[in-house]
């Protein structure tokens, strides 16, 4: 009789332990750190996953050590699907540490809006931004990798000053989609300078 205790059984993975860890595959593919053909076969590993342990190797090479330059960016909370910022006859700010959510709805009058993307935690290699902006101003400001899409936004008696992307050779982590209107308002990009 052998006196070596039994194995103790793989512990048995949650619908929430998938979605994490689809959550870091989402902000591995966003922040360039994974193709869209890996990101597709690990996402079918991890939606078949049984244990936590077939998780685990998914997402162990996309996880930079604590306090290294290259840390994946991953979001606090997960995604949501719309985040919607309603104002009038105010200002905006969305700066810092926030996650982005998959779309977000413009709706102001008369305001100032700022949107700082820059240490923003992204969720999908896309966002799009759906304005209904009437009057005031919109600025983002954008890190590199990001590049920014206008074809979809209806402009009037408004000005629009976007650069497609910072200008250098850093590679695209984030497309960002603008959709629907702006009257009688200004539209800006600002670029944070690359790290050294």
């Amino acid at each position: 009789m052998s006196a070596d205790p039994p194995s103790s059984p793989a512990l048995r993975a949650s619908d929430a332990d998938r979605d994490r860890t689809i959550e870091l595959l989402r902000a591995g593919v966003a922040d360039g750190r994974l193709d869209p053909v890996e990101f597709d076969e690990r996402l079918d590993k991890a939606l078949a996953a049984r244990t936590v342990d077939a998780l685990a190797p998914l997402t162990s090479d996309l996880i930079a050590a604590p306090g290294s330059d290259g840390a994946l960016m991953l979001p606090d909370e997960p995604a949501a699907e719309l985040l919607t910022i309603k104002e009038r006859h105010g200002s905006v700010r969305r700066d810092g540490r926030w996650t982005l959510p998959h779309r977000l709805a413009l709706r102001t009058a008369w305001c100032d809006v700022v949107l700082d993307l820059t240490s923003a935690a992204r969720s999908a290699p896309e966002l799009v931004i759906e304005l209904r902006v009437n009057g005031g101003n919109v600025e983002l400001i954008l890190a590199p990798g990001m590049v920014v899409n206008a074809n979809e936004l209806s402009v009037r008696h408004s000005t629009v000053e976007i650069t497609r992307d910072a200008g250098d050779s850093t590679p695209e982590t984030l497309h960002v989609r603008l959709a629907g209107r702006i009257r009688h308002g200004r539209l800006g990009t600002q670029w944070q300078a690359p790290r050294r």
